[in-house]
């Protein structure tokens, strides 16, 4: 199969949103390259690709994450992908490579300027908020729990929930980093812990679990972050916790992702169609 004959699809982000985007594109047959943002740093990585990065194995559902280094690794995958694609490579060098059909910011970042990711690719998806079609993008998706998968085409995407609850329990579930630090912590996902548990130490202070539960999701050890920044999620739901695998989120945002590219496909169509009447 040639690399032209290839749908490329680049995806901002490791965390497990851009995860679960990458194994759905890459079971339509898409070349997918997950290109990694520090910020914020991924937490939920027994639902991601992200470890891959590192050299570690990162599985989700089935789909292989394999870390590449170079743009030549990428042009070889198009010639039929057998992995998701996971790399430090930022947009500026995969831009390059080839033509990119879909470009996806999947990073879940709160911030005041938004990229501009039209005019780059020949499709353009921001997740979350901060997008609009007619500022940044060509196709909005909201990630919010009340809207979550719904299409923007006019306006802006809501400003971030706190992500809902898990077993009656809502962002208390979340441990949140105090002050800029080192993180470290020797605690593996899928672990259960009890309140006051401590999962880590922020450059020495230590830091302990607001909940009793199962730990979903920790920031990898030796990261410096960030004040305010999530380092580490509590599932408080016993036997029904999920560590791994692609959660309802992600699920709902795949497929959001997935109509977004298929409407966009349908109108290009149908728009030349009309032309050669």
């Amino acid at each position: 199969m040639g690399t032209n004959a290839v749908r490329f699809a680049v995806v901002l982000g490791t965390n497990e949103v851009a995860s679960a985007i990458g194994v759905h594109l890459h079971r339509e047959g898409f070349c997918v390259v997950l290109s990694h943002d520090p910020n914020p740093p991924v937490m939920r990585r027994k639902m991601a690709f992200h470890d891959a990065l590192f050299g570690d194995t990162a599985r989700v559902e089935n789909v292989i994450g394999e870390r590449i280094e170079s743009t030549m690794d990428v042009f070889k995958a198009l010639g039929g992908p057998q992995h998701v694609l996971v790399t430090w490579l930022g947009l500026s060098d995969l831009l390059p490579v080839r033509s990119i059909d879909v470009l996806i910011d999947a990073r879940m970042q709160t911030r005041e300027v938004t990229p501009n990711l039209r005019g780059m690719t020949r499709l353009s998806i921001g997740l979350g908020p901060g997008f609009s079609p007619s500022a940044n993008c060509d196709v909005a998706i909201e990630s919010r729990q009340d809207r979550l998968g719904q299409i923007v085409r006019e306006g802006w995407t809501s400003a971030q929930d706190d992500g809902g609850a898990l077993g009656g329990v809502g962002i208390e579930r979340l441990v949140h980093s105090p002050h800029d630090g080192r993180w470290h912590t020797p605690v593996e996902i899928g672990t259960r812990i009890y309140k006051g548990f401590v999962v880590g130490h922020l450059s020495g202070v230590p830091v302990t679990a607001p909940y009793d539960g199962i730990l979903r999701g920790i920031v990898r050890d030796g990261c410096d972050v960030a004040a305010g920044v999530a380092l580490a999620e509590i599932d408080p739901r016993g036997r029904h916790a999920q560590w791994t695998g692609i959660d309802a989120q992600g699920q709902a945002l795949a497929q959001a992702t997935l109509a977004a590219i298929r409407l966009h496909a349908a109108d290009r169509i149908s728009t030349s169609a009309a032309s050669t009447r």
